[in-house]
């Protein structure tokens, strides 16, 4: 009778077998998933011949299957017919054969002497070394793969390869000697037949692992992920083209090649950043996006350096060619605005995929020179689109991000952004990443530039898979493009494509690369380009002629030449040709200098105050902290009252947008609860984790979404990822706050090239909101200044080209012209107007708020409903009502300094002869309001008073303009602390005494 042996049983049956010997002990043994394969195998071969097994296994079964016991000692004696042979003498001798021959026959006898398992363990570590040598080039393959084109960085990888071996135990089983035998396949490790010799196995994990792709994917703490790669690279013929897709590649590459030759014939010492040595870079790119297309995606956004991107620009968004040729042909621009370099303006274009046609949106973000910035900028702004498309899973909008090596390694806006890509807030379902590995930064190569092995290693974070492809070999490129664009569709995870190639010219094309890398361009310049080889290899397949060659080229050649002859009928640049978010419809038929109230009816503004101070509904059985009910009867008061706080100044702005079907989008490191602990936006069950309400969510049954969320502990990305959202669509409020104004100084290149001169360069309007807390309150230097001069300095403001003070339309042509608004309120009524006033204007401008701490819950620091209804608007400057006209003094300030200064003014009863104005807005500056100010109080000495140093805080900025006003009639004294390297004092006492100080030399009179 046949027994049928579960892998349970056998691996039971295997031990006790193991344990009998006296001379194996357990902890010598293990048992995994591989040795349970071999002995089912190893039953299944005595089932069909008991003379094709060990003759220890065949007597083991035989006795198992006869009902009696199972294990019996073998025989450490063999009878070959009348010949005698001590077993282990026989096994050395036998052993390479017995798997395949019958040696044994069933006249074998056996006598029964203990012995041990030696054979049997033997074969065991013959397949655990086979198995490793396997995991070896899995785990460690792409260390030793034949990726660089030039051949510099490969030289060791045999090198490396026997040291796997090494490892693996490879030689010391005497595997080098038994190539040409076969092996299980460990199915669970490599995709194959159930046998295969050993040097196919060998020849089948180099071709795989240690040719033109190296894979990175083991680190992935998922076994399906990594099943699914290894389903996508080992499965035989996965990544061969079809004659069609070589062809379809081919003429690609010829577009990419001809491109830029011809800029290099007709503007030989223009700066371009080519993509000579990496022109593999569009077809990829196109067959990412061909796949993605055939996969439902119909919106792609692009964000990439300089480096290929104006052939990315024509030969993937299809820029129409004159629209390009403009700029190097040097023609003004139509629009207002200094512009920028063509390879760093961005665009927004639909086109028909011809692959699949289909017709989809391309849109490259417009760029700065900060490298790596536009990654987060182009996150946001896939994120809004996928938002406000309805697209929740990633399936109709992708962001494609393009990345140079040492930029890739280097700059830590990448490891910020790369940190967003799962955050449910920040997600946009899977970015497809391409690295365009130069192995160099500008002159200085790999060994200086990063300590880790790949430059992409900063992508292991996000468990995403990483492709290392040789960019001289076009269809192994292919090959791994397809598979990341189906990895994104299955998974909605991001995926890294390194193409590693070189760079054919320097830096730029005007740049001499040999003075710091001579030995590296002495071997590029004797290298053909890509399109050579891959054309002679098609040549030589068949797939095109010598003919078809020179036609195609002559062909795009010709597109080209027509393409600069109409360029040379323009006669501007334009740049809303060069919008990478065009707002259709948004500016047309509006006046421009529309002024509206931004307030809101009183019984609107008394249900969402009423709501938002109101425990979450009974029926949800939501336990609210103790606290936090007392904060909601506090509220609930005010609100009967008609008095607001800085807290319900925000919540009626955004609860009233919402209403109006705004849609708010705010975030920071701890916008929910508010860092100082007064917004409480999102209110947690104390019994019940991951449950929270928001009353702001929950106001009108018709009303847009709110979202809020708490950012990762990042300013620079979350800043960027927020004003890409703020580009996309112009009706919504997007809001970024830091937990401390200070904190965005790590921002700075992000609010310098892209916040305040964005407009300038790319014509691209953003309204998109900065939070900065602020205020010196002795908690010392990091916690005290947002650093307003700085953003008073990126201020494009100017007294001298500022419109006609007469003219009744000043305020808002001013606030048009400028480049940024910057605000320090001091009112919850003026918070709720500037939040509101960013939806109400018919253009948009970044605003930066300096927001307080000390005055969020100031009993002095409140509004009452009469200064939000219908009819109110925005405070650029509060006047001093109480103080007549005959005053000694005019003293203007700005932010909380105010209510100290009110506090001592009443303390020495100086009501009547210092009158106090507040400037909420710093930019624009409000020339008509200050200067009926200095009108009003014509023989009052005029005092400028700051609690930040001297030379930091508005001093600097403000003086100038007092001055342009006064017209040289008078001086502007400053009242302030002293210059000082610090932004603040670190001890309190210190800050004490000059708190006390200048607040009294501000008071002489």
């Amino acid at each position: 009778m046949k027994l049928k042996y579960t892998s349970e049983l056998l691996s039971s049956i295997f031990r006790r077998s193991i344990f009998a010997s006296k001379n194996v002990a357990s902890s010598d043994v293990c048992i995994n998933f591989s040795s349970l394969q071999y002995l089912e195998d190893l039953y299944n071969a005595w089932l069909k011949d008991p003379n094709s097994v060990h003759p220890s296994w065949a007597l083991y079964f035989q006795n198992s299957a006869a009902g009696g016991a199972a294990y019996q000692r073998i025989p450490t004696t063999v009878y070959i017919g009348k010949n005698e042979m001590p077993l282990n003498e026989y096994l050395q001798k036998h052993r390479p054969a017995l798997i395949q021959s019958k040696s044994f026959t069933t006249e074998t006898s056996y006598a029964q002497q203990p012995t041990d398992m030696s054979y049997a363990i033997d074969a065991i570590q013959d397949h655990a070394a086979v198995k490793s040598i396997i995991r070896s080039f899995q785990d460690l393959g792409y260390l030793a793969a034949d990726l660089d084109p030039l051949g510099i960085t490969t030289k060791d990888r045999i090198s490396k390869i026997e040291k796997w071996k090494v490892d693996s135990k490879f030689y010391k089983r005497g595997l080098d000697k038994r190539l040409d035998e076969q092996f299980l396949v460990p199915h669970n490790t490599f995709i194959g037949p159930e046998k295969m010799v050993l040097k196919d196995i060998i020849h089948r994990c180099e071709e795989i692992y240690t040719g033109h792709i190296g894979t990175e994917y083991r680190y992935i703490n998922d076994y399906d992920k990594i099943r699914w790669i290894r389903q996508k690279l080992e499965t035989p013929g996965s990544g061969v083209l079809s004659k069609e897709k070589k062809i379809k590649l081919w003429e690609r590459l010829v577009r990419t090649t001809v491109f830029e030759a011809f800029l290099a014939r007709k503007w030989s010492s223009e700066k371009r950043f080519g993509i000579e040595g990496c022109e593999v870079l569009i077809p990829a790119l196109k067959e990412v996006i061909d796949q993605c297309t055939s996969f439902g995606v119909e919106n792609y956004i692009i964000g990439m350096s300089h480096r290929g991107r104006l052939n990315t620009l024509v030969n993937v968004c299809r820029k129409p060619l004159h629209q390009l040729f403009a700029h190097f042909i040097g023609l003004e621009p139509a629009e207002v605005g200094a512009g920028d370099v063509k390879y760093h303006l961005g665009t927004s274009v639909k086109v028909m995929n011809r692959a699949n046609n289909k017709l989809i949106k391309v849109s490259m973000v417009a760029n700065a020179s900060h490298l790596e910035h536009v990654n987060p900028v182009c996150q946001g702004k896939c994120r809004a689109q996928q938002f406000f498309a309805g697209d929740r899973t990633g399936s109709l909008v992708m962001p494609i991000l393009i990345h140079g090596d040492s930029s890739f390694c280097g700059q830590g806006i990448v490891f910020e952004s790369i940190q967003l890509s799962d955050l449910p807030h920040f997600s946009t379902k899977g970015n497809v990443h391409f690295v365009i590995n130069n192995q160099i930064g500008f002159t200085t190569d790999p060994r200086f530039y990063r300590s880790s092995p790949m430059c992409t290693d900063v992508a292991r974070v996000m468990n995403a898979p990483i492709f290392h492809v040789n960019a001289d070999d076009p269809e192994a490129v292919y090959h791994v493009c397809r598979i990341a664009a189906e990895w994104r569709k299955t998974f909605q995870k991001c995926v890294v494509i390194d193409l590693v190639c070189y760079r054919r010219m320097g830096h730029n094309e005007i740049d001499e690369p040999a003075f710091t890398q001579p030995l590296m361009y002495k071997m590029i310049r004797s290298k053909p380009p890509v399109l050579h080889d891959y054309t002679a290899k098609l040549i030589k397949e068949g797939v095109i002629t010598k003919e078809r060659e020179k036609q195609y080229v002559a062909e795009y050649d010709k597109i080209l030449e027509d393409g600069l002859a109409a360029s040379k009928k323009e006669t501007h640049v334009k740049l809303t040709h060069w919008l990478d978010s065009p707002w259709v419809g948004f500016f047309k038929g509006k006046d421009k200098y529309e002024v509206r109230s931004t307030g809101v009816d009183e019984k609107t503004l008394k249900f969402i105050g009423e709501a938002f101070s109101s425990p979450p509904p009974a029926e949800l059985k939501f336990v609210t902290h103790k606290g936090i009910d007392r904060i909601l009867k506090q509220r609930m008061e005010m609100v009967q009252k008609r008095t607001i706080d800085w807290s319900l100044g925000e919540a009626l702005a955004i609860g009233s947008l919402l209403k109006e079907g705004i849609h708010v989008q705010f975030t920071g490191q701890d916008v929910e609860r508010g860092t100082f602990s007064h917004r409480h936006h999102v209110l947690h069950h104390q019994e019940v984790d991951k449950v929270t309400f928001n009353p702001l969510k929950n106001l009108f049954p018709d009303q847009a979404t709110y979202s809020i969320c708490n950012s990762s502990l990042s300013e620079n990305a979350v800043l960027g990822f927020q004003l890409g959202y703020s580009t996309h669509n112009p009706k919504c409020l997007v809001m970024w706050e830091a937990q401390f104004g200070d904190f965005a100084n790590t921002a700075q290149a992000m609010i310098d090239t892209f916040v305040t001169s964005g407009q300038t360069k790319w014509y691209r309007q953003a309204g998109l909101v900065m939070l900065l807390p602020h205020g010196f309150e002795g908690m010392g230097p990091e916690h005290s200044s947002a650093r307003i001069e700085r953003y008073l300095n990126l201020c494009d403001d100017d007294p001298e080209t500022a419109p006609p003070l007469e003219d009744p339309k000043f305020a808002i042509k001013h606030l048009f012209d400028v480049n940024i608004i910057l605000a320090n309120p001091t009112t919850p009524a003026n918070i709720f107007h500037l939040w509101r006033r960013q939806l109400y204007l018919n253009f948009r401008k970044p605003c930066i708020i300096f927001t307080p701490k000390f005055i969020l819950r100031l009993p002095e620091a409140r509004s009452s409903f009469d200064d939000m209804v219908e009819g109110t608007f925005f405070q650029p400057v509060y006047p001093d009502k109480d103080v007549p006209s005959g005053a000694k003094k005019l003293m203007f300030c700005s932010g909380k300094v105010y209510y100290e200064l009110m506090e001592e003014r009443a303390k020495r009863k100086l009501v009547k002869d210092i009158a106090l104005v507040r400037l909420e807005q710093l930019c624009p500056f409000p020339y008509d309001l200050v200067k009926k100010e200095l009108d009003k109080y014509p023989d009052a000495e005029i005092v400028w008073a700051q609690e930040e140093h001297k030379y930091q805080g508005p001093w600097a900025f403000v003086e100038y303009r007092l001055n342009h006003l006064l017209q040289k009639k008078k001086q502007v004294r400053y009242a302030g602390r002293p210059v000082s390297a610090s932004t603040a004092a670190g001890n309190k006492y210190l800050h004490v005494k000059e708190n006390e100080a200048f607040i009294k030399e501000a008071m002489l009179v």
